[in-house]
């Protein structure tokens, strides 16, 4: 098999070879900002949507992005290509360029571009049938004050030692609270729980990432006639969820069982689980 050839900024190198500065405030800060998506079939999932998010966060933190956001999709789209990608999971991600061991980002130039385009399988296949099981972290989700968890930064430590919480628990997953108490969301996806029928989901000023894929569900669940609301959740309200799931662009959308050791509903897969799930494969394979 051919080797993984990474874009850096115009230019295609094999992955043994793909290198950037390590004065790049990237790398010594985590200055700067990604976004991760699904290719299925050769077409991005929603692509435009990911490459509107990530320019969104730049601007945030006022780091401009030396290419426009068509050039941005052309890049992403080649890149699959370059590799001979069917299926494939996709990472953009721009930093703010090599500059001096200050953290002064006037000192810094050329903005680094990578785009990574490669297979990935976040989950085994029979979690996907008998869900996952996870825990709370004692780990918070950042204030929104200090950082905008829009924002999807380089800087991901507070997600990484919620998730080393996790699987010292013996849990792939685990569930982060804000700073209220509120659930937020967990490492690396939203979450989702059933309740008498209806479909409840943290909203976006819980301290929560907008998830693209989270929106997609939030959708399909409309056109199934399925409620859904917004609204505060607390870990009572998983405790007494009849089901609950997790979505993201790497994990798509996969079953939680347990959070805690505490069976949610009858401890199995439930049917609206299900039913979105099969709605989201469909969607995205269209």
């Amino acid at each position: 098999m051919a080797e993984i050839e990474i874009y850096i900024s115009g230019k295609f190198f094999p992955k043994s070879e793909a290198k950037i500065s390590v004065y790049d405030h990237g790398l010594l800060y985590g200055d700067g900002v990604f976004e991760g998506m699904r290719a299925y079939s050769g077409k991005v999932f929603r692509l435009e949507t990911h490459i509107e998010r990530l320019y969104e966060s730049a601007q945030a933190i006022l780091l401009s992005i030396p290419m426009t956001q068509a050039e941005m999709a052309q890049a992403t789209i080649q890149t699959i290509q370059r590799n001979q990608l069917s299926d494939a999971y996709i990472r953009l991600v721009v930093t703010r360029g090599a500059g001096s061991l200050g953290l002064d980002p006037t000192r810094t130039k050329d903005p680094q571009i990578i785009i990574i385009a490669d297979h990935i399988s976040l989950y085994p296949a029979e979690l996907y049938e008998k869900g996952l099981e996870i825990v709370t972290a004692a780990t918070i989700r950042n204030h929104p004050a200090a950082l905008n968890p829009r924002v999807k930064s380089l800087n991901y430590l507070n997600n990484i030692m919620a998730k080393v919480e996790g699987m010292k628990a013996g849990c792939s997953e685990a569930l982060m609270l804000n700073h209220r108490g509120e659930v937020a969301e967990c490492t690396g996806d939203n979450i989702f729980i059933v309740r008498r029928g209806e479909l409840l989901t943290p909203p976006v000023d819980a301290g929560i990432l907008e998830g693209i894929t989270r929106n997609a569900v939030i959708e399909l669940a409309g056109e199934a006639n399925v409620v859904v609301r917004e609204i505060p959740l607390s870990r009572h309200d998983i405790f007494v969820a009849d089901e609950c799931f997790l979505t993201g662009s790497a994990a798509e959308v996969i079953p939680v069982i347990k959070l805690d050791d505490r069976p949610i509903g009858t401890g199995a897969v439930g049917p609206i689980t299900k039913q979105l799930s099969a709605a989201f494969h469909r969607l995205v394979r269209q």
